[in-house]
């Protein structure tokens, strides 16, 4: 064989090589690439993301009250981060000499600096034997009251009263229940 035919088989055989270990290199680096935008946008989700899954917060202020709140999502008020809107609520709140309150909610307002939660769509709060449902609680425990407005239904073992606003001290444990309008009067049912 001579010298050109040589060089020909070398370069026709190497060509198709050196094609493929090019070709290889390129698409490596374009998979390289799309790996770290990949990765920067899940960075850029996680750090920049408001929504919290499995929320829980756990407060006790200076007279012994204790206070836990639990929800299946919590989102970050963008505007004010003090502020978390929850998803599937439910609260426990253990005031100093007395029983747990429980409340379930579908939504909630809840401010992590001073413990003020407002709940919303069906509300429902148990204390010993009473039942308060309705469609809005308004917890605060710096004027010390559980509002419930639209639709409040509270029931225990003899009674069941209807209303507009039922008011709960959290101190005295005295609820007061009241209609918004003088014309209308508050429906009460005795089992007794």
């Amino acid at each position: 064989m001579n010298k050109k035919k040589i060089i020909l088989i070398f370069f026709l055989i190497s060509l198709p090589i050196v094609i493929i270990i090019i070709y290889s290199k390129i698409n490596n680096v374009k998979e390289t690439h799309q790996i770290k935008s990949d990765i920067q946008k899940i960075e850029e989700e996680i750090f920049n993301s408001n929504i919290i899954e499995n929320v829980n917060y756990y407060a006790k202020d200076v007279k012994g009250n204790e206070y836990t709140i639990n929800a299946s999502k919590g989102e970050i008020d963008i505007d004010n981060s003090d502020i978390i809107f929850l998803t599937d609520v439910e609260a426990f709140i253990k005031l100093t000499n007395s029983e747990y309150i429980k409340i379930t909610s579908n939504f909630g307002k809840y401010n992590i600096v001073n413990y003020n939660t407002i709940f919303s769509r069906n509300v429902v709060m148990k204390y010993l034997d009473n039942k308060i449902n309705g469609e809005y609680l308004d917890f605060s425990i710096l004027r010390n009251t559980m509002i419930v407005t639209r639709n409040a239904i509270y029931t225990n073992k003899s009674n069941i009263l209807k209303s507009d606003v039922m008011e709960m001290d959290l101190t005295t444990k005295d609820i007061k229940i009241f209609m918004h309008t003088e014309d209308k009067k508050v429906n009460v049912k005795s089992y007794n």
